[in-house]
């Protein structure tokens, strides 16, 4: 179990992750499980802010406060998701807010002291939960007559403050109370917050936690999305018209009666999309995945260290950029390749070549130079052949090559073929370095046996794709590669 989660491990150990808990997981039988694996990622070396938020528990006591009174706007939530706080509400947050941080800090306290133990001869704890001013926070004002009083948005975030605390191998945790520079307090959007973060100190992932459980499902397979693109997320937020504002709201059109808007007034489902506003604010300011996660016991690990994960996985469109071929983009093709052509590296490929089998390929471009191209053919039996893999030189130490590499594999894997290969006389090592691994030539499909070259005897190098999230954690290894 250990060994297939090592690369995990390592690829996650020193990077932050940001951590959404919505307060009705705190009446979760789970709980305690959560915070036990939260402080397991901590051990496995991760760098930890929490986000909490008290909606549920705010919503609870101003049920039992108004009673049936009629209060106007004040403590109702407008636009899906931001409330209205004024002088009343804003001291039930307080104290919401308060007792919401403080079980969270109970609790975790307790499991970084079952993972991490003392220091030794000493009586202080390993890790510790520290909670603060790491924000400021300034007014929403009135929008569409509406004066929201006391609710606000995040203005900054103290960096900083937070990676000192890192240092000291400490947790932070935020609430959704924020300080204005003038000392006005205000009631923050904990997932714009969350967002917000995550964003400001860099994380390599943020993680929000689904109340209700619902994900998403493909309706052909019947089987769950586990991986959504920048560009799939938000195919989908246009397609049920949501929006997340600036200021950190949800927009959303609930008016008439479209099968859209009846999926949206599915509690669940309102949720999950939701989130996926959010997902995208927080990728849309440099996050690198987003994850969405039902509430089960053992979830987050299972997610972050294993290849099968068990939640939604939304992830920044690192393919930008590449696109298939045509006609145009021979002469770009054919001098990207023709210097290693001339160095025996690639076999010889005139234009008229390239011109017939152009839809096998893809470009990357920049600024409309083709920077890296690359070949896929498909076999019979489920196998694929990636070739003329070429990276301009000059754009070599930019990850375009494991860009366009990881690009080709997921084609293969779309088209039904798990089993990838390459010929290489020269570049052996990079594609080992990647999981390939060499094979004889009896291995390749035996339209492929009948057209290998046994005079340039390239070796033959094999690769086999169990599913979208190997690949996601190849993905994972090489961006960390690069970062490092």
């Amino acid at each position: 179990m250990f060994r297939g989660s090592a690369s995990y491990i390592a690829n996650h150990r020193g990077t932050i992750a940001v951590y959404h808990i919505p307060g009705e997981l705190l009446a979760w039988e789970g709980f305690p499980g959560l915070m036990d694996d939260i402080a397991l990622t901590w051990l496995l070396g991760m760098k930890i802010v929490l986000v909490a938020g008290c909606r549920h528990q705010i919503d609870l006591r101003l049920e039992e406060d108004e009673e049936g009174e009629d209060r106007g706007y004040s403590g109702k939530v407008m636009m899906s998701s931001i409330r209205v706080t004024d002088e009343d509400t804003l001291r039930v947050v307080k104290e919401e807010a308060g007792f919401v941080r403080f079980e969270i800090e109970r609790r975790l306290a307790k499991s970084l002291r079952m993972h991490g133990g003392l220091v030794k001869g000493s009586e202080s704890l390993v890790g510790n939960v520290v909670s603060g001013n790491f924000y400021s926070a300034q007014p929403f004002g009135v929008i569409d007559g509406i004066d929201y009083c006391w609710t606000g948005f995040p203005r900054k975030v103290e960096v900083e403050r937070i990676r000192q605390v890192h240092e000291t191998s400490d947790i932070v945790l935020l609430t959704s109370l924020g300080v204005s520079p003038s000392g006005e307090i205000f009631n923050v959007n904990s997932e714009f917050l969350a967002a917000s973060v995550a964003g400001a100190v860099s994380a390599s992932k943020i993680v929000y936690f689904n109340v209700h459980g619902t994900l998403f499902q493909n309706k052909n397979t019947n089987k769950p999305v586990q991986n959504l693109r920048v560009s799939d997320a938000k195919n989908l937020l246009a397609h049920y018209n949501m929006k997340i504002h600036p200021k950190g709201f949800a927009l959303v059109d609930l008016d008439g009666n479209s099968p859209q808007q009846q999926v949206l007034r599915t509690p669940g489902s309102m949720e999950t999309l939701i989130k996926v506003g959010y997902s995208m604010v927080a990728l849309e300011k440099g996050v690198k995945r987003a994850h969405i996660l039902a509430p089960e016991n053992g979830a987050l690990v299972q997610e972050l260290y294993t290849r099968d994960g068990c939640g939604t996985l939304i992830s920044r469109d690192i393919y930008e950029g590449i696109r298939r071929a045509d006609v145009n983009d021979v002469s770009g093709i054919y001098d990207l390749i023709d210097p290693l052509v001339r160095a025996g590296t690639l076999v010889p490929r005139p234009k008229s070549t390239l011109e017939k089998e152009i839809t096998g390929y893809y470009v990357y471009t920049r600024d409309g130079l083709i920077v890296a191209t690359g070949q896929l053919k498909r076999f019979e039996g489920g196998f694929a052949e990636i070739g003329c893999l070429v990276v301009n030189k000059d754009y070599r130490k930019g990850g375009r090559g494991d860009a366009m590499l990881g690009y080709l594999e997921r084609l293969s894997l779309q088209c039904g073929a798990r089993k990838v290969f390459v010929l290489s006389t020269q570049t052996m090592d990079w594609f080992i370095e990647r999981g390939f691994r060499e094979v004889s030539v009896e291995s390749l499909p035996p339209s492929r046996q009948a057209m290998y070259n046994k005079k340039r005897k390239s070796k033959i190098y094999m690769k086999e794709i169990d599913g979208e999230r190997d690949l996601d954690a190849a993905e994972l290894w090489w961006q960390n590669q690069l970062s490092s």
